[in-house]
């Protein structure tokens, strides 16, 4: 692990736990200060100074053009979903967008049974998919940037899991949509953010859900990661109530030190993002993900407990290795 990075971790401490019915918050801070500034997707979104259209008027499921109009970057993170066009979309990767740019960026489909246009362009959706899907999709991209080095999700298993996800709800779309799921459980996820609340300077989150870490989120500026909060409990607070039934464990702080810890141990690849800087991902036996940076800076983190089928660091099947190199799909 380079020192940068592990030097990141070192300096995280945690807050005083905040918890809801089976879900357990530890507010997350930093003693490095950013050097980067730069708008979250939202801000740049409502601001008009992001657009977010398909690459084309016939479109394409895995990609997406993005035109930053500000005189600063714009921070996408990883899991962010984007709603309109022709369908839902969420990001592959956390990218950093250079300022004054039109970039094509990697995203896979939320919204399985729609291909056509609602609006011309995305706006946000206001969510970041649940732990589960993230992971899943994590799994999937780090296949394919080592078998092709491009940023593509496994949009079969993509559509897998919003489908379990949306049958563990008891919800049904006829679009599939996986905002869907998360609109009908709005008056409950509400409960979740009344009591999450958003400290000053704090600088990420880890969550516990039945005693257990699902994962953390980790993001430089404190003012990015205040608009970025919601989001994020809205996302694990979901998975909570599908879990909540789950048998579960006292959360101890201790665990949390050791998951972050376990990091440094964990295989580590480094790729160019597509976007500033780079993206390092890591895998361990109990955890995987990945590492945006730039200039030696890190910008976001994400890290998430591993499945058992994730943790035997097995590379993909022969059929997975050909889908990530099929061509854009078809409608």
């Amino acid at each position: 692990m380079e020192k940068f990075i592990y030097d990141s971790l070192l300096s995280l401490s945690f807050g005083e736990e905040q918890s809801y019915r089976k879900m357990v918050v530890l507010p997350m801070f930093s003693g490095e200060q950013p050097v980067l500034d730069y708008l979250t997707m939202k801000e740049a979104l409502e601001s008009n100074r992001l657009i977010v259209s398909e690459v084309s008027e016939g479109g394409s499921v895995p990609e997406l053009k993005v035109k930053n109009k500000a005189d600063k970057p714009v921070l996408l993170v990883d899991g962010e979903e984007l709603v309109g066009a022709k369908q839902n979309r969420v990001l592959n990767s956390s990218i950093l967008l250079k300022k004054n740019s039109e970039t094509v960026i990697p995203v896979s489909c939320t919204e399985q049974g729609r291909w056509s246009y609602t609006s011309a362009q995305f706006v946000d959706s206001d969510l970041v998919v649940s732990p589960m899907i993230r992971r899943q999709k994590s799994v999937s991209v780090s296949e394919s940037l080592d078998l092709s080095g491009e940023y593509r999700s496994d949009q079969g298993k993509v559509w897998e899991a919003i489908d379990e996800f949306s049958r563990s709800a008891g919800v049904h779309s006829d679009s599939e949509a996986l905002r869907d799921v998360y609109t009908s459980y709005e008056k409950d996820i509400h409960k979740y953010l009344e009591a999450f609340e958003c400290l000053a300077e704090q600088k990420g989150l880890l969550v516990f859900i039945n005693g257990f870490v699902a994962g953390f989120d980790y993001v430089s500026r404190p003012e990015a990661y205040k608009i970025l909060h919601p989001k994020l409990i809205r996302s694990y607070g979901m998975e909570a109530l599908l879990k909540n039934k789950e048998k579960s464990k006292k959360a101890k702080e201790k665990d949390a030190r050791d998951f972050v810890d376990r990091i440094k141990d964990s295989r580590e690849k480094k790729y160019k993002s597509v976007g500033h800087g780079w993206d390092y991902r890591f895998a361990g036996d109990k955890q995987i993900g990945s590492v945006l940076t730039y200039r030696k800076e890190t910008v976001h983190a994400a890290f998430f407990t591993a499945a058992y089928s994730e943790q035997t660091g097995r590379m993909a099947d022969l059929g997975r290795r050909r889908g990530f190199r099929n061509d854009d799909i078809v409608y």
